[in-house]
């Protein structure tokens, strides 16, 4: 069973490992190729989003206050060394605030700065498989990095999803399990549903920790075995309620 959340400066490592192999795939990989389930995105549109996404962070992590997004600012003709470098200033950022500083962030848990390294593994993490996707190349993420990223979903974002969406449906209790770390959520009914104990549920729903991961985020890959009620499982997975 995996431990979640993990440590924030625990989060490092792992951020560094996923930056540098989004950078990787920048470098060998065609730009102009299409990222399927981006909504018509090319991997250079993949990689001047998450080198902003990077920098956004960054000034909200140094300055713990809410920052307008700047995503129009363009990477000029190396796209895989502007995307290194935005990694880079989001990295030398996090080490060197303390976590338990306040910060604002946009989702359900503490308001402190801890947020920041979690949210960007996990943003890293599902854009790294659509690059790898894009690019024709398959990715193995650590399991309990995969397992980690369908809590966040359930804990701090799934909490503040109607910032985005309407509540995704869920009749009855559901149990959401990944195969290979051994983690399970239930969800039970509520506006928005809501992590609950692990009663008995009207449907599981099994896969790997990343595949739970991507189907989450709503990417497209082998779909989690279902147990049950397929229409309490159905409804809920094919919500959207991640931004």
């Amino acid at each position: 069973m995996t431990t979640m959340p993990f440590p924030a400066r625990d989060y490092l490592p792992v951020l560094r490992e996923l930056t540098d192999g989004f950078a990787d795939v920048l470098r060998t990989a065609d730009p102009a190729a299409s990222v399927p389930d981006c909504g018509g995105w090319t991997l250079r549109d993949l990689g001047t989003h998450l080198g902003n996404v990077h920098r956004w962070a960054t000034s909200v992590v140094i300055s713990g206050e809410s920052q307008r997004q700047s995503f129009d600012d363009g990477p000029g003709a190396d796209l895989a060394s502007w995307y290194a470098d935005s990694a880079k200033q989001l990295l030398d950022a996090l080490e060197a605030v303390s976590p338990e500083d306040r910060c604002w962030h946009f989702a359900g848990t503490e308001k402190v700065k801890a947020f920041w390294f979690r949210r960007q593994v996990h943003e890293t993490a599902v854009h790294l498989a659509d690059a790898h996707a894009a690019a024709g190349s398959s990715l193995a993420l650590d399991p309990a990095v995969a397992a980690d990223g369908v809590d966040e979903v359930f804990t701090a974002l799934l909490p503040r999803v109607t910032r985005w969406y309407a509540p995704p449906p869920l009749a009855a209790p559901l149990t959401l399990r990944a195969t290979d770390t051994g983690d399970a959520w239930t969800l039970h009914p509520g506006e928005p549903p809501a992590l609950g104990p692990a009663a008995e549920a009207a449907a599981t729903a099994e896969a790997t920790a990343q595949d739970l991961l991507l189907r989450l985020w709503k990417r497209s890959g082998t779909p989690p075995r279902v147990t049950g009620s397929a229409d309490v499982a159905q409804a809920f997975l094919d919500a959207p309620f991640t931004p």
